[in-house]
């Protein structure tokens, strides 16, 4: 992963960070540096998630999943952490089976995806870490009825991926269900590369080892300066940004593959920062796509956005054909690589001539290697500006509350956050 900072620069943008104020910021990022090695060090909770390329084993998933790689569709039930990191490697990856991600409990949705898929030849990577997540629990419930319903043993075809102890633990051991654990110390939304993110890669036929090999080559590259470590250039010119007013943080990724990668960031960034009314907000698009519905705003509306590209420098091309209409005949000497290429450094240059900040992230290739390194890089760059806000990056207190609402909502227990959702406001306008 390389990191070009230029165009946040003072000189270039406002809001914008000076070469003295990133010099002091230096001076911050090696004591964070020091705090994040003595975490990672004692395999503290959070920063253990920065120990996984050493620590996760690739021959223990993929002995867990043998069984179930001949199916022709996997569906994961998980939410957020325990969702979109694994959903982020299987997207930007191809593969011959089916990837379905159940991390919604929209009942037409769910229903429409166990309809049409052809149980008989589907798997079941069921995740949650404590067993108890009320979406996935329901989920799983629902597609197990499913399988029954068809005449399919879901005990032959499901994986677990979840904690010591719970609910789901108790279930694969009573059923003898093929499972793994996930890691002690690692939050969800940093478990990508653990079992939580990798059974469906495993499945999925993906090189498990050149993820870990990518995101272990990323982990050479923390040191205690930003001018060395592109995770941490990310990081701190992120975080000295939204303290001169840059409070939104656009990840627009320039590869199709990696829409669902502006997902699994978006979780990372506000999860993780958004705390004691600190932390920017990550907006998610897509090039080129969203330069057409978007940039508009980015380029001259309030200054209050970062905008981060993320682009692989090697992609597959194919030629535009010639055309008989003279005004697009210079399509005809281009491909679409070169039109996308175009797109991207017009919009980058369009961004920094109207004085707006934008970073850029390229990566060489879109393949597991790569992709392994630009996961462990956000989440190190995420680790860091955690470190310089001051907050505790690895809770979610905010998150925990909902939950306790929703539990109580469905009579799973008495919790006084239930009894205030009856306390909402109303200012109806009716028809």
């Amino acid at each position: 992963m390389d990191v070009d900072i230029g165009n946040a620069l003072a000189s270039v943008a406002s809001p914008g960070v000076s070469r003295e104020a990133l010099d002091r910021l230096d001076e911050q990022v090696a004591d964070a540096h020091e705090r994040i090695e003595q975490g990672m060090a004692n395999a503290d909770h959070g920063y253990e998630a920065l120990n996984l390329p050493e620590r996760t084993d690739p021959d223990a998933i993929r002995a867990t999943v043998d069984p179930l790689t001949d199916a022709g569709a996997l569906v994961t039930i998980g939410i957020g952490g325990s969702s979109l990191g694994a959903a982020t490697i299987v997207d930007a990856l191809s593969s011959d089976t089916e990837t379905v991600f159940l991390d919604n409990v929209d009942p037409e949705w769910v229903t429409a995806h166990l309809d049409r898929l052809p149980l008989e030849d589907t798997a079941i990577n069921v995740v949650s870490r404590s067993g108890t997540t009320a979406e996935t629990l329901a989920n799983f419930l629902v597609a197990r009825e499913a399988f029954e319903s068809a005449g399919v043993d879901w005990t032959e075809r499901t994986i677990v991926t979840t904690g010591e102890s719970g609910p789901l633990r108790d279930l694969a051991d009573r059923h003898d269900l093929p499972s793994l654990k996930v890691p002690d110390g690692v939050p969800g939304r940093f478990s990508a590369l653990s079992a939580v993110g990798m059974v469906a890669a495993a499945v999925c036929d993906h090189d498990l080892d050149a993820l870990l090999e990518g995101a272990a080559a990323e982990a050479e590259t923390l040191t205690g300066s930003l001018y060395e470590c592109p995770a941490y250039a990310y990081g701190a010119t992120t975080y000295a940004l939204d303290a001169r007013g840059a409070g939104m943080n656009a990840m627009v990724p320039y590869a199709e593959s990696l829409e669902t990668y502006s997902e699994w960031f978006a979780q990372l960034w506000a999860e993780s920062l958004g705390k004691d009314d600190l932390g920017q907000t990550p907006l998610r698009a897509l090039g080129v796509t969203d330069q057409h519905s978007q940039l508009q705003l980015y380029r001259a509306g309030p200054r209050d956005k970062v905008v981060t590209f993320v682009r692989p420098t090697e992609t597959a091309d194919r030629s535009i054909p010639e055309t008989e209409v003279d005004d697009l005949a210079y399509l005809g000497d281009a491909s679409l690589g070169d039109l996308l290429a175009a797109e991207f450094e017009a919009t980058e240059a369009s961004l920094a001539a109207a004085g707006r900040p934008n970073v850029r992230v390229e990566i060489d290739r879109v393949d597991e290697y790569e992709l392994g390194g630009l996961l462990y890089g956000m989440e190190a760059a995420c680790v860091l500006a955690g470190e310089l806000y001051g907050v505790n990056t690895f809770e979610q207190p905010a998150v925990e509350w909902a939950k306790k609402a929703t539990r109580g909502l469905l009579g799973g227990g008495e919790f006084a956050e239930a009894d205030a959702v009856a306390e909402k406001t109303e200012l109806r306008v009716e028809q």
